[in-house]
């Protein structure tokens, strides 16, 4: 039998607001080319393609994320009424997944790319008790790294089966980003919102103690921070050597990443990481924060710090004095895509046996509660999201 999917998803590039929409994008179009698997995807229909096949944009209205994702919550569980399984992500997938679980005989699987103690310094209450009802809720639990499967465990007391995320890949066009800014030295690059969870104040602090003048740092992306950081970059005297790119175009992301000569993530929690594989495969080794993507990674394409500025300078020194060549294996999405039908295959071969995990909440009968849906206060760089990085 070959499986029936329903997904859901947000954003769809290019209207994206985080690496979710990205990953979430990647396996679909794998799905679509495959014949071991039917997948549809249900988006808001702001950010669904036009005339795409297998995509099915949903009016959400005006209002809140919570008050939109419950306008798409009925589409959706209507909608999988033809399904096996229904494939949510992160905490927005409650209310849909929990209705379409109710209402038909489908198996609820949910992903985790990031939880609230990810994207939040104080996570909201409601958020953290809508993750909490969506790992025991749902039937199946996913997670993109060891890194977030651990988390989701001491968090929630839930097992989650790991699926890495594939190697996304920009390509660079020969635009050189240092001539542009007029940077006749070292070149960094860091992309991504100025949020607190980003770490941003740690790798200004780290280029100060850095002690060198001929290190410059690209600050690509925006955020409710970014007038602080500015602040923060002229009191540590280092403004001169600081340049606020601002939001950065996906099909610009090449050369700058390319341009680089050290790309640094100084995330406080990295539940995967897209920029960091964007970054080497345009050939630019990268200073990180803990991460699920160099759970896949040799050391020396990603030399790994603590989320303080000492341990940062010390790896930003120890990146610039390599030179040898990045050699690492490549995670395709169909390599993803496979091990995605592989589970769906299990967990529907399970159902059927009887064997699968016990339901809970409202696959025991109890009605969802589309109250418990929380907001997450994002900075998405071309649209509003409720999911974080990938």
């Amino acid at each position: 039998m070959v499986p029936k999917v329903l997904m859901l998803g947000w954003g769809f590039p290019p209207k994206i607001t985080g690496g979710l929409d990205t990953a979430v994008a990647e396996l679909f179009e794998v799905f679509r080319a495959r014949d071991d698997v039917e997948i549809e995807l249900v988006l808001p229909a702001e950010y669904a393609p036009d005339d795409r096949a297998g995509v099915h944009g949903v009016p959400t209205g005006k209002g809140d994320i919570v008050t939109r994702i419950g306008r798409l919550a009925g589409a959706f569980a209507d909608r999988a009424a033809d399904a096996d399984v229904v494939h949510t992500h992160d905490w927005f997938g409650y209310n849909p997944g929990s209705r379409a679980q109710l209402e038909h005989d489908v198996e609820w699987v949910t992903t985790f790319h990031s939880l609230s103690s990810d994207r939040n310094v104080d996570p909201p209450d409601r958020e953290v008790e809508t993750e909490q009802r969506v790992a025991n809720r749902s039937d199946h639990v996913v997670a993109v790294s060891e890194f977030t499967r651990g988390k989701i465990q001491r968090e929630y007391g839930v097992d989650a089966t790991v699926i890495h995320n594939g190697f996304s890949s920009v390509e660079p066009t020969g635009r050189d980003l240092k001539a542009e800014y007029g940077i006749d030295g070292t070149m960094l690059f860091f992309v991504g919102r100025h949020t607190d969870q980003k770490g941003i104040s740690h790798l200004l602090y780290a280029v100060s103690k850095l002690g060198r003048e001929d290190v410059t740092l690209v600050l690509g992306g925006t955020g409710h921070l970014t007038a602080q950081l500015e602040r923060f970059a002229e009191l540590l005297g280092i403004d001169d050597r600081v340049v606020f790119a601002g939001y950065v175009p996906q099909d610009e992301l090449g050369d700058y990443y390319a341009s680089a000569d050290l790309f640094v993530s100084s995330s406080l929690s990295e539940p995967f990481g897209i920029t960091i594989v964007e970054a080497l495969s345009a050939g630019t080794r990268v200073v990180a924060c803990e991460s699920g993507a160099a759970e896949l990674l040799p050391e020396d394409c990603v030399i790994e710090v603590e989320p303080d500025s000492e341990s940062i300078a010390a790896g930003i020194e120890r990146g610039l004095a390599m030179d040898a060549p990045l050699e690492y294996e490549v995670r395709t999405w169909e390599q993803v895509g496979e091990e995605h039908v592989a589970f769906y295959d299990r967990v529907l071969a399970e159902a059927a046996a009887g064997t699968g995990p016990p339901r809970t909440g409202t696959g025991a009968g109890t009605e969802a509660d589309p109250e418990a849906e929380a907001g997450s206060e994002t900075e998405g760089h071309e649209t509003e999201g409720p999911e974080g990085d990938g």
